[in-house]
C-alpha cells in the first residue's frame, strides 16, 4: 500500500470520527422536557396572606373571651382577607352554632370549617380527548400567558405532548410573548397574524394537534376587546368552533389574579356565563394579603381552584391543596 492510499484512509477515518463527534455534540432541535420537578406545595409561599389574616385573628383570639364582639371581629378579619361577606358570615355562624367552650376550640372549629368549604370539588385536570382541548381565558395582566406555559411545562414533565394555539390575535406581540415562554418549556405554538380571526387560529391549532399527534391543545385567548360584550362573544365563538368538528373542550380554565379582590368575583361570573368554567388558575397568590379569595370564589360559584401561582419560576404553578392552603393561611393565627 503506497503512501497516497495511507493518507486517503487516514483522512476518511478522521472525517468519520470527527463528524460523529460533531453530530453527537449538536443540540437537539426539540428541547428536552425540564428535569426540575414542580414545587409540591404552597408551604411558605403565603407570607402576606398569612401575616394579615393571622395577625387579625390572633388579635381576635387574644381578647380572652367569647362574646358578640369576638364573633364580629372574626368575621371582619375574614372579610378583610377577601373571603367575601357571605362566605365569612356563613363560616362564623357555623363556628358559633358549634358553641366552642374556649378560644382554642373556636380556632379549631374555624380551621375545620374553612377546610370543609373546599370539600367535594374535583381538582383533577380532565385530559380526555384526541387531543384534549384546554381553553384558557382571563383578562390582560392576570398572568394568563405565563400560566399557559407553566401548565404546558407541567404536562410535559408527566409525559404529555402539548401544543399551544395563540388565539389572542388582538393584543400586539401576544403571539411573540407566548412563543418566548413556549420555547422555555420546549413546546410548539400555532399562531396567526395580528388581527386574524381567533376562532380560525384555534381551529388551526386543533387540526395541527391532530396532524402532529399532540395529545393536549392549550388555547390562549384575548383578554380585552373594544367592549366586554365583544370579548365574551368572541370566546363563545371559539368554544363553538372547537366543538364543531366532533371536538370537545375538556377544560375551560380562568386565570384569575389573586390581587384583584372583589373585582375578581365579577370576572368569574362573566367568564362562567360566556364559556362555562371548569376550573381556575389563581395567580400571584404569593403577592397578596388577601388569599381568602379562594374561599369566596368556590363558595359563590362552585368552580374549583385547580392550580395556584406562587412565584415567577416555571415550577411555581402548583396544584391547589386545600389542607396545605388552610394550614398556611392560619399558621400565624
Amino acid at each position: 500500500m503506497d503512501s497516497i492510499q495511507i493518507v486517503i484512509i487516514l483522512a476518511v477515518v478522521l472525517l468519520v470520527v470527527g463528524g460523529g463527534y460533531f453530530f453527537a455534540r449538536r443540540p437537539s432541535r426539540t428541547s428536552p422536557p425540564p428535569t426540575r420537578r414542580p414545587a409540591a406545595s404552597v408551604a411558605g409561599r403565603l407570607g402576606k396572606s398569612r401575616s394579615t389574616l393571622g395577625q387579625a385573628l390572633r388579635a381576635t383570639f387574644g381578647r380572652g373571651r367569647i362574646d358578640q364582639e369576638f364573633w364580629e371581629a372574626m368575621e371582619e378579619a375574614l372579610v378583610g382577607a377577601d373571603v367575601g361577606v357571605t362566605a365569612a358570615a356563613g363560616l362564623v355562624e357555623r363556628v358559633r352554632k358549634a358553641k366552642p367552650e374556649d378560644l382554642d376550640a373556636a380556632r379549631s372549629l374555624l380551621v375545620s370549617e374553612l377546610r370543609s368549604a373546599f370539600d367535594g370539588a374535583d381538582r383533577s385536570l380532565d385530559l380526555a380527548g384526541d387531543p384534549a382541548v384546554v381553553l384558557v381565558v382571563g383578562v390582560n395582566g392576570s398572568g394568563k400567558t405565563t400560566s399557559i406555559a407553566k401548565l404546558a411545562g407541567r404536562l410535559r414533565e408527566i409525559g404529555h405532548e402539548p401544543l399551544l394555539a395563540a388565539a389572542d390575535t388582538f393584543r400586539a406581540a401576544a403571539d411573540a410573548q407566548l412563543r418566548i415562554w413556549a420555547d422555555r418549556v420546549g413546546v410548539e405554538v400555532v399562531g396567526g397574524r395580528e388581527g386574524a380571526d381567533p376562532a380560525a387560529v384555534a381551529f388551526d391549532g386543533l387540526q395541527a394537534a391532530r396532524a402532529r399527534k399532540r395529545d393536549v391543545l392549550i388555547v390562549d385567548t384575548a383578554g380585552r376587546l373594544q367592549s366586554k360584550q365583544n370579548l365574551m362573544q368572541e370566546l363563545a365563538k371559539i368554544r363553538r368552533v372547537l366543538e364543531g368538528d366532533g371536538g370537545r373542550v375538556a377544560e375551560s380554565l380562568l386565570v384569575l389574579d389573586a390581587t384583584s379582590g372583589q373585582n375578581g368575583i365579577s370576572q368569574v361570573r362573566e367568564f362562567a356565563h360566556a364559556v362555562g368554567l371548569t376550573g381556575i388558575i389563581l395567580t400571584k397568590l404569593d403577592g397578596t394579603a388577601r388569599g381568602g379569595i379562594v374561599v369566596a370564589v368556590e363558595q359563590e360559584f362552585g368552580v374549583p381552584v385547580k392550580f395556584v401561582g406562587v412565584g415567577e419560576a416555571i415550577s411555581d404553578l402548583v396544584p391547589f391543596d386545600p389542607d396545605e392552603f388552610v394550614a398556611e393561611l392560619l399558621a400565624d393565627a
